[in-house]
């Protein structure tokens, strides 16, 4: 299994939009990823490692795929209105990275 992590930079003065994205955004990346998609989470950044600091990121989202394949075959031929909806929540620039999964524990 692998987890394409999407992470927003928490950038002062920067827009972003918790509501858009758990509730329109990500949805939309399912609907078009279909059962590419096994499952998503979306985090909301609160804090950083040490007290009273701010969280590295302000939101992040990860995508559990079977593969990096299944992944891409889901998410390619939509990657143009998904990455097209990105300014409706915010101005940032996101980081992704794309991880095997080598450990669940539930």
């Amino acid at each position: 299994m692998i987890k394409v992590s999407v992470m927003y930079p928490n950038k002062p003065g920067a827009r972003f939009d918790h509501g858009y994205y758990r509730d329109k955004h990500m949805p939309l990346v399912k609907e078009r990823m279909g059962d590419a998609c096994n499952f998503y989470t979306v985090d909301k950044g609160l804090g950083g490692g040490a007290p009273d600091t701010p969280a590295t990121y302000v939101a992040m989202c990860h995508i559990f795929c079977d593969s990096v394949e299944r992944f891409q075959a889901g998410f390619g031929p939509h990657a143009a209105e998904i990455m097209g909806d990105i300014p409706n929540y915010t101005d940032l620039q996101p980081v992704v990275q794309i991880s095997e999964v080598v450990v669940g524990n539930a």
